[in-house]
């Protein structure tokens, strides 16, 4: 009899991810029962799931009674939380505490999060308004201290952000332009709409090598010239980095998001993305490589 996998966040761009993945490894899909958990489950691209043959149940992560239905029978639950859905800190906390409660109540015997650094404890506190990557890494404590055995994915920096950042100035030339040095900051570059689930594979199918460690899923680290560097290499277009003063770029931010954003910017020159961790452990381990940021580029040039 095939294992439950849970994963929440199903149409989403992560759990999206490792869906597809595990829908296209033979093994994995035989050993394992897809479930996937959406708020709504007649909206289009869960109907698309359930057409491939997911299991689509409905819950909330903020209803903790939906919760214990949704992981209900389930050998290893994949979460991931939405902070910008709310621009709650603490209800996103809240929802991964009510999830871990709910696993362990079941007897989920997997938790894979998607994680992220306490920014503020790693900083000293100078950086302390990043309160989306502080609320996840409370997240992963709470869950290292439930009993539950569970194992944490970080996403790197997402590429599709960059389609913004990038942005045309005068007749034949691109500019990204952020407030930090363009040699000394290294960004995580990641497409996790392709593989989030690449990454989430390596805890699985290595269970329980990974339990209690982190994961950091990025394709490379590239400073903000050298990303500029290659996506004038993969476009064909003229392009260059601008580092902004701090005024300059929070003048260009979303309130009230701007000092989160910018400290976010910050975190990438020090104390760095995933703490200054090195990357080629998981490239070495995974066995399909993620998307390059050229490779990215390349494919996307039309939205520039």
């Amino acid at each position: 009899m095939s294992k439950v996998l849970t994963i929440f966040g199903a149409t989403g761009k992560q759990g999206g991810s490792v869906i597809q993945t595990i829908l296209a490894d033979k093994k994995l899909s035989s050993e394992f029962t897809i479930r996937g958990v959406s708020r709504d489950i007649n909206k289009p691209a869960a109907k698309e799931l359930t057409a491939k043959g997911v299991e689509m149940v409905a819950a909330d992560l903020s209803d903790a009674d939906s919760l214990v239905s949704a992981v209900q029978g389930s050998h290893t639950v994949f979460v991931v939380t939405n902070f910008w859905e709310t621009m709650s800190a603490e209800t996103e906390e809240l929802q991964g505490r009510a999830v871990t409660d709910a696993a362990k109540a079941v007897g989920v015997q997997h938790i894979i999060f998607s994680a992220l650094l306490n920014v503020s404890e790693a900083s000293g506190g100078r950086l302390k308004h990043i309160v989306h990557f502080d609320s996840k890494a409370r997240i992963a404590q709470y869950m290292r201290d439930s009993g539950v055995a569970c194992s944490f994915v970080w996403p790197g920096a997402f590429m599709d952000d960059f389609v913004q950042y990038i942005r045309k100035s005068g007749d034949d030339e691109y500019i990204l332009a952020l407030p930090i040095d363009g040699d000394k900051a290294q960004m995580p570059l990641f497409l996790a709409s392709a593989d989030m689930g690449k990454f989430v594979k390596l805890a699985i199918v290595n269970y329980p090598k990974y339990i209690g460690k982190d994961i950091f899923a990025a394709a490379e680290y590239l400073t903000p010239n050298q990303l500029m560097a290659e996506w004038s290499e993969a476009t064909g277009k003229k392009g260059k980095y601008v580092q902004l003063p701090e005024d300059i770029f929070k003048s260009h931010m979303p309130l009230p998001a701007a000092q989160l954003i910018y400290e976010n910017m910050l975190l990438m020159q020090d104390p760095g993305y995933f703490a200054k961790g090195e990357l080629a452990p998981f490239l070495n381990a995974i066995d399909e490589k993620p998307t390059t940021w050229k490779e990215f580029a390349r494919a996307n040039q039309d939205k520039w």
